[in-house]
């Protein structure tokens, strides 16, 4: 019961930070694209400046989880993803300090230089934990031991690529929306008429995602054995849906929370899917590391559900407070505070 209870809990925290780092990740990555002076630019800034780092807890969070209560996934993945791991930590310190740096030297090389690090620093995590998660689905080449047969090219097959391109369009979606809710004027109507392009687009992958789906892995299997499943990718496929009608309407925040539920419902699709695997192995599906095989004590999972129920609440209490807060629109009078970045 615990392992189930735990399972869930770890989907649920990798779909919050998909849902609140990728609007930060899809807006880095749109930087050159939807600025046109310095004060775009800032104002880009600003939007996602108050957000990014809290955000970034629930990816802690979400590793966290993974290594007190799964310690052996935790431990197989790591060994298997290390190369594309460590690529993603390395990019995420890179767009952190890209914050800090920037107007450190009244320069336009300098900001140059760290508004291009912002840009690979956010397109490279979208594009690895696409991959990365994509690959989960499909099954890692794990043997008997858990040893990860193969290296980081393993990972670039046609199905991993495929995760990548998905969730870099869900984050530039979903970042497009984020600047057209913050934003005013020409920058917004820019976000507004970037996130209308990429809709069909997104469409379009998401569906071919899915039939690929349907082919590479047995994640379906779940869904047909349980119906009720199904309300998983209905729920994403009218979100989703639903996100295009908003921007139509120019109905920011509901096509942002729209696009977040997609988000959500989409990592959930997959991880009801996986139930009660971990890490699938694609060599031997006895090599599998579940909920049985690869949990921690008892003991370790009863404490760190009580620390569970008690941080989680408190963290999503901070994080509503900082959102309403902090929820303004970015404008040019914001950018003479010495706290702007």
């Amino acid at each position: 019961m615990l392992e189930t209870i735990w399972f869930i809990l770890w989907g649920v925290l990798w779909a919050v930070y998909f849902m609140l780092d990728g609007f930060d990740l899809g807006l880095g990555t749109l930087l050159p694209v939807l600025s046109k002076n310095e004060t775009d630019r800032r104002i880009i800034y600003n939007s996602m400046g108050p957000f990014w780092d809290g955000n970034e807890v629930w990816l802690i969070t979400a590793g966290g989880a993974t290594f007190a209560a799964f310690p052996v996934a935790y431990a197989v993945m790591f060994n298997g993803l290390y190369s594309a791991l460590l690529l993603l930590l390395f990019a995420l310190i890179i767009r952190g300090v890209c914050f800090e740096f920037r107007n450190k030297i009244d320069s336009d090389g300098w900001r140059k230089l760290w508004d291009a690090a912002m840009v690979i620093g956010s397109f490279l995590p979208a594009l690895l934990l696409g991959v990365a998660f994509a690959n989960i689905f499909e099954g890692l080449p794990i043997d008997q031991d858990g040893v990860f047969q193969g290296g980081l090219f393993t990972l670039l097959n046609p199905y991993g690529l495929a995760g990548g391109v998905l969730f870099v369009l869900l984050f530039l979606v979903h970042g497009s929306l984020w600047l057209a809710l913050k934003s005013e004027g020409a920058l917004q109507q820019r976000a507004g008429a970037m996130a209308k392009k990429l809709w069909p687009v997104l469409l379009v992958v998401a569906v071919l995602f899915l039939a690929f789906t349907l082919v590479a892995t047995d994640l379906f299997n779940n869904y047909f054995k349980m119906p009720v499943l199904w309300i998983l990718p209905l729920i994403a496929v009218l979100a989703l849906l639903g996100t295009f009608v908003f921007i139509r309407q120019a109905a920011w925040l509901k096509a942002w929370l729209s696009s977040a539920v997609t988000i959500l419902f989409v990592t959930f699709f997959g991880v009801a899917g996986l139930f009660p695997r971990l890490l699938p192995s694609s060599l031997n599906p006895a090599y599998s590391i579940t909920i049985q095989n690869g949990a921690a004590s008892q003991l370790t999972l009863k404490i760190m559900l009580v620390v569970a129920l008690i941080m989680v609440p408190i963290v999503i209490a901070y994080q509503l407070w900082v959102y309403l807060f902090l929820g303004n629109k970015v404008t040019e009078k914001d950018l003479a505070y010495e706290e702007a970045y």
